[in-house]
């Protein structure tokens, strides 16, 4: 166990401080992390100092939690959402700048290199890359929980109580593809080929549709609730948390209905509770209840630890867009930075 805690100090740098960690993400131009918290700051980590944690930023961005946070369209730079009813844009210097400010909470915000989208309430609004242009609000019969767009940004889906929501970026006329479920749905994921839609739902189960004819696919089993799910970069697999290990849907084969999903990195007694997929290469991140963060490889199973517990909940992993960097962020308020360049 010596040489797994030592990974993480030869390879990259932590550092506690007071909040929680809520969320954490990478520029597009893989030149900066941010990490969100429950006290509002946003902690950024440039990739020049990596392994300074003393020459991380701490910015004051909310007032109140940070709820979601996500790459800015732009190169550099995020947005984030707030339980202070605001979403905000934080330069990569630090800069922080308003771009809405309401009644409610602003709980999801995802990306694309032309879009920002964020939810509040029942509603999705949809704005141009700068931000400040609002090109479309979108309406859904229940609170949004999850917003994701799919991989070429042609349309955005939403998660809500009775299923899910999907709707064209550039439609003159917007009109809605409803996929119904019952129960409450808590967040989505698109196919990287778009070829299905799952969301996590309220009991311990995924629900997803066949998105060519509306099939409906049922992923169950889990002892616990599952807080995150990520395909891997060529669609093959769909890992999720909510098991003492990494669970895997096979996206192949006519998977997965029909087929038991595989399981990667068990650590017995010890739960799951956040999974990232490398942009680049077929592993996954996954970290667990205890502060145990592994790799692991989908092809042949082999598993790199990262650290070994001690640290508190994962609550969230990012990678840099070519890989060779990630970050995640713990419940107990520990924010730790990795190199991969060398551990590939």
């Amino acid at each position: 166990m010596s040489g797994t805690v030592e990974l993480l100090a030869s390879r990259g740098a932590e550092r506690r401080i007071e909040a929680p960690i809520s969320a954490v993400a990478c520029a597009r131009d893989g030149q900066t992390f941010a990490i969100g918290t429950v006290d509002g700051e946003i902690y950024l980590i440039p990739m020049a100092v990596l392994r300074q944690p003393e020459a991380w930023q701490r910015v004051e961005a909310h007032d109140g939690a940070v709820l979601c946070l996500a790459p800015d369209a732009g190169s550099s730079g995020f947005v984030s959402g707030g339980e202070d009813n605001r979403l905000v844009r934080t330069s990569a210097n630090g800069e922080t700048t308003e771009l809405h400010r309401g009644r409610r909470w602003v709980e999801c915000v995802t990306t694309t290199t032309s879009h920002i989208a964020f939810s509040v309430g029942k509603g999705l609004e949809l704005r141009d890359a700068s931000g400040e242009k609002t090109l479309k609000t979108l309406e859904h019969p229940s609170t949004v929980t999850g917003i994701v767009f799919d991989a070429k940004g042609k349309r955005i889906a939403a998660s809500h109580y009775n299923g899910a929501s999907m709707w064209f970026v550039q439609a003159k006329i917007d009109s809605v593809r409803g996929l119904a479920w019952k129960g409450s749905h808590t967040g989505v994921a698109i196919h990287p080929g778009g070829e299905a839609l799952v969301t996590t739902m309220q009991e311990n189960d995924l629900h997803g549709w066949r998105l060519s004819d509306g099939h409906n696919m049922r992923m169950s089993g889990y002892p616990k609730q599952v807080a995150s799910l990520d395909f891997t970069r060529n669609g093959r697999w769909l890992a999720t948390s909510g098991a003492d290990a990494i669970v895997m849907w096979p996206f192949f084969g006519g998977g997965p209905m029909g087929k038991p999903p595989a399981e990667l990195a068990r650590l017995p007694g010890v739960f799951c509770s956040f999974v990232k997929a490398h942009p680049k290469q077929d592993v996954i991140a996954a970290g667990f209840e205890d502060g145990t963060v592994l790799l692991a490889e989908t092809s042949s199973e082999r598993v790199l630890p990262m650290c070994m517990g001690g640290r508190g909940r994962v609550t969230s992993v990012a990678f840099t867009p070519q890989g060779g960097a990630m970050v995640f962020g713990t419940e107990d308020g520990v924010i730790a930075a990795l190199d991969l360049s060398k551990a590939d």
